[in-house]
């Protein structure tokens, strides 16, 4: 349980963490979220789960004495849980996490410190081993770097993006009739950047599991990418709904494709500790 939670403080945040067939990766993404510094409650959204992943993620939030939330939401794909996810937010501030991402101690105090910097949006950026220091710099510097050369779109994905949750509504939410594709982690950053800034720092990060995928790309191309960067700032509603839209919808991307296809085993026995940060 965070420090402020032990010190009886009403949670200033809420976490929503959306998963499907993820029972292997949700307890050490529980037991990070429940390390956490800042007060928070955690919002499970199980999107239609055939692996026992609610089970599971109830047992874990039980064990942790997490204050937390289960619900279902059976229409598939992520925007779909994060938006039945948000229907249940009433604190300040919302983050988006992933069920199989790590995230250090203070990374809700960090991001935090973005958002009160007067910033909608706050990203973390990724970092694949995070005993490694010197790396974690590296990718903090590039990050940075980034961000400061193109302010106008995103720079980091839903795994790690934590909001303003009044600016997070009144841009829209999550909607998938708005857009039900994948990418919406940019998608939703667009429209907020409409009434706000996106921050970074160099220490808000976090650290997705390595596990191969079992999906179909979700990637955008090359042409879109770059096409994504020369128009975010000036023409971003004629990038997402006019040129995107229909190009992930011809490839049939629809938000549910980032589910997982199967269930897949950890690399390492369920239970073990995911990094050790001594």
């Amino acid at each position: 349980m965070g420090a402020e939670a032990a010190q009886g403080i009403g949670p200033r945040w809420s976490v929503l963490v959306p998963f499907f067939n993820e029972r292997a990766f949700l307890p050490d993404t529980l037991a990070s979220l429940a390390a956490q510094t800042r007060a928070v409650r955690v919002i499970l959204i199980d999107n239609g789960s055939t692996d026992g992943g609610g089970a599971v993620a109830q047992a874990t939030a039980e064990r942790l004495g997490m204050d937390y939330l289960l619900i279902t939401e059976r229409r598939a794909g992520k925007v779909h849980a994060l938006a039945a996810g948000l229907r249940w937010v009433d604190t300040r501030y919302v983050a988006t996490c992933d069920a199989d991402t790590w995230y250090p101690a203070d990374y809700l105090s960090q991001a935090q410190h973005v958002l009160e910097r007067g910033h909608a949006v706050a990203g973390a950026f990724f970092v694949a081993d995070p005993t490694d220091a010197e790396a974690r710099a590296r990718s903090s510097r590039k990050l940075l770097a980034t961000a400061r050369a193109l302010p106008g779109q995103c720079h980091t994905g839903g795994a790690g993006q934590a909001f303003r949750t009044a600016t997070l509504r009144a841009a829209g939410g999550f909607d998938a009739a708005r857009w039900g594709w994948v990418l919406e982690d940019h998608e939703v950053i667009h429209r907020l950047m409409k009434l706000g800034t996106m921050g970074y720092a160099s220490d808000l990060w976090c650290a997705p599991s390595s596990r191969p995928r079992d999906r179909a790309s979700i990637r955008w191309t090359l042409a879109e990418r770059l096409l994504y960067s020369a128009t975010a700032p000036l023409a971003g509603d004629w990038f997402f709904y006019r040129f995107l839209a229909p190009r992930l919808a011809a490839r049939k991307l629809t938000s549910d494709r980032i589910r997982e296809r199967r269930y897949q085993p950890p690399e390492r026995p369920i239970g073990a500790p995911a990094y050790s940060m001594c």
